[in-house]
């Protein structure tokens, strides 16, 4: 460990795969291709959803969202990614590596939620079809994702606020592809059992819960699913739910595996891989799984390159 003589050091050196340079230039360059496709993605979907008023409802103004979030997400992390791939120094300063841990976190809480929030929308969408413009109106929808948003910030300040004030003895050298706080605690000494105790009571109401009310939600539309008599009916459905459940699946199992058990027995490349998942191959998929299983998405899109091919 390279030891120096302040409270928080100057800069972070953010090792990577550095025990293994084979895998940087593959790394960097699936980074450099998925990174624009997340983002060309995302930022399709939001337009569309914006601009045709077909998609005017709450199931896209929610997916509006979730698209703006992966933006920001892959936007906090994967620019250092690659700068720390190309480089040979891979070194983050100690700002950027407070302002990348505050902005990860916020939308990585603010995302477990969202989907949360989504999986409702098609239950009262499927289950109480009759009562669903009164609940999911617009004023309860802005409610619902202002609340989501300010929950995902609140998690973000607290957890990385106490976790940067945690005494690093000197020690600069994070085994990590990022800053994330289980490799922050980790890294830290002295005690730190209390950090480690509040981070896993926090992600189990950010991540444990919210998997297990997708999951009840899932399962009353399930079972009202196989009520209706119309094949058509069912098939769409299905459809629609389907996209979001695959979506919960990638997100929640790199998450669990990662946030779930107490960072001082995380694996060496464990939070490197997941990161990736999560941060990475996560948002970059949404817009496919969204659009290719979604006729409406797809035909929105489909009118918006004609308008912008007849135009030019």
């Amino acid at each position: 460990m390279i030891l120096i003589n302040k409270s928080h050091p100057e800069e972070f050196i953010l090792l990577g795969f550095a025990d293994r340079p084979w895998l940087e230039l593959p790394l960097f360059i699936i980074l450099l291709v998925t990174y624009p496709t997340a983002m060309i993605g995302n930022i399709a979907i939001i337009l569309v959803s914006i601009l045709d008023p077909c998609l005017h409802s709450p199931m896209y103004f929610f997916l509006t969202n979730l698209s703006f979030l992966d933006m920001c997400y892959t936007t906090s992390i994967v620019p250092q990614m690659l700068i720390n791939l190309w480089g040979s120094t891979k070194t983050i300063s100690y700002m950027r590596c407070a302002v990348q841990l505050y902005f990860f976190h916020t939308m990585g809480g603010t995302e477990c939620v969202l989907l949360a929030l989504m999986s409702f929308d098609r239950y009262v969408a499927i289950c109480k079809p009759l009562h669903y413009t009164l609940i999911m109106n617009q004023r309860n929808c802005v409610l619902l994702v202002s609340t989501v948003w300010l929950t995902g910030i609140f998690y973000a300040v607290s957890e990385a606020t106490v976790t940067l004030q945690l005494p690093l003895c000197g020690h600069n050298k994070m085994d990590h592809l990022v800053c994330e706080i289980p490799i922050l605690i980790k890294t830290a000494c002295g005690e730190k059992e209390t950090n480690e105790l509040a981070l896993s009571v926090v992600c189990i109401f950010l991540l444990a819960i919210p998997l297990c009310l997708i999951l009840a939600s899932y399962a009353s539309i399930g079972h009202a699913v196989f009520k209706i008599k119309s094949s058509e009916g069912r098939k769409k459905a299905f459809g629609t739910c389907s996209s979001h459940l695959i979506v919960v699946l990638l997100f929640y199992g790199p998450a669990i595996s990662m946030y779930l058990q107490p960072p001082s027995s995380i694996t060496k490349d464990q939070p490197k891989f997941m990161a990736l998942f999560y941060g990475v191959v996560t948002p970059t998929l949404n817009p496919f799984i969204y659009t290719l299983r979604n006729k409406d998405v797809k035909g929105a899109l489909g009118k918006l390159f004609r308008n912008i091919f007849i135009s030019k």
